[in-house]
């Protein structure tokens, strides 16, 4: 029962948030279709999904809906309405369609943190023990989840590496998963460790901070989004520069480099199920810190490695992909096994919320960094997200005297 629950969430999930992923997928011939060319429209469209999912979160977690409402339907009426959303941008102008792309953001903010309320529903509850390690599969089952959002976050690569499809094909695609997940999600049953909501109090959301471990949890996970989203937004980028500074022909690099994107982001999936077995066995303080560790440092030797040959260029930016993930869903274990009975998913809501804001700033602040202090000056900067986000985490895992 267990596994079939927990494998139809991860489903369900995945085949959702295709929807967030389909834009940049489509991006290039939608923008071309909407007279919209250039990397402006392409940013947008990326960015307006980002906003809706913080609004939608922020107001999600404020109204406490992930635990005062049942959560499969929470999760399939915002697929629907998300389907919905996406599936418009064929009939809609192109001033229109920034705004359906925002509908959809906040259409996905009933769906991957609900969903991993869900999942939490089924995992080994008990509380964390010494050094942040649940003494059940929390770990391993958000992880489960995460390696689906890093696999379809590495898809839009895949489908650009092989030649793409027609942009409004893969709009329909996602639309119809989306679908799908909505009527998947309803065959869920609730897992024994759901527990229901105490009372409204519009304050609840603030349990996040007054909660040391959540708190702290918490910060930690805003050091990891500091660098994840902006590392995923330019690696790719990032790599056909070097292959073509490596080479010198910039044209030919285009597809090689869109497919070492995806394997660098890919490779996150399993990381994240690995992490989460470790995580079980010696704790979240542990895996959360190893992980920043060797992607901050990452971060730091970008500069050096670019221009490399794209074998040794490559061989970092897999090692990077793997560690900058694979602490990811940790964060959000050590929230749940924190949290209140019963205010689960608006914590992990209101984690998640403030986490995606936080990479509003840093995928938009790569582009001044890289014209002020090139590749490495850039990469660079998002190494303080780790650093102090080990920080954050190493006081988790230090009792309280």
């Amino acid at each position: 029962m267990k596994a079939r629950a927990i494998a139809l969430i991860c489903l369900a999930q995945v085949l959702v948030l295709s929807l967030w992923f389909s834009g940049t997928a489509a991006g290039p011939g939608l923008a071309e279709a909407a007279g919209r060319p250039g990397s402006g429209f392409l940013a947008l469209l990326t960015s307006a999904v980002q906003a809706g999912f913080v609004c939608g979160t922020l107001a999600s977690a404020a109204l406490t809906l992930p635990d005062r409402l049942d959560p499969r339907r929470l999760f399939a009426g915002a697929a629907l309405l998300g389907a919905v959303a996406n599936a418009a941008i064929l009939l809609l102008p192109a001033e229109a369609i920034i705004l359906a792309r925002f509908v959809t953001g906040v259409a996905l903010a009933g769906v991957y943190p609900v969903g991993m309320k869900l999942a939490a529903g089924w995992a080994g509850q008990g509380g964390a023990g010494q050094g942040g390690a649940g003494r059940g599969d929390m770990g391993l089952v958000v992880g489960l989840l995460v390696g689906g959002l890093v696999l379809g976050s590495a898809s839009p690569h895949l489908v650009n590496g092989l030649g793409g499809l027609d942009w409004r094909l893969t709009l329909a695609s996602a639309s119809l998963a989306a679908l799908a997940g909505a009527a998947l999600i309803l065959g869920v049953r609730l897992g024994p460790g759901h527990a229901a909501a105490p009372p409204f109090r519009p304050q609840a959301a603030l349990q996040l901070w007054r909660n040391r471990g959540a708190r702290l949890a918490t910060l930690g996970y805003l050091g990891h989004m500091w660098e994840l989203y902006a590392m995923w937004s330019w690696v790719g980028l990032y790599l056909a520069a070097s292959f073509a500074a490596w080479r010198g022909t910039p044209g030919v690099v285009a597809a090689e480099a869109s497919l070492a994107t995806f394997a660098v982001i890919a490779i996150g999936a399993p990381g994240s199920v690995l992490a989460g077995i470790w995580a079980d066995r010696v704790g979240r303080v542990r895996v959360t810190v190893a992980a920043m560790a060797v992607s901050g440092g990452c971060c730091l030797l970008a500069g050096l490695a670019f221009g490399l040959h794209p074998v040794l260029t490559t061989t970092l930016c897999l090692v990077w992909g793997l560690a900058v993930v694979a602490d990811s869903a940790q964060f959000s274990a050590s929230v749940a096994e924190q949290s209140e009975p019963g205010l689960t998913g608006t914590m992990l809501t209101l984690q998640t919320s403030l986490g995606f804001a936080l990479t509003l700033v840093t995928i938009h602040l790569m582009p001044p960094l890289l014209a002020l202090a090139g590749w490495g000056g850039a990469f660079a900067v998002l190494a303080i997200g780790p650093a102090l986000g080990c920080l954050a985490m190493l006081r988790l895992g230090r009792p309280r005297g």
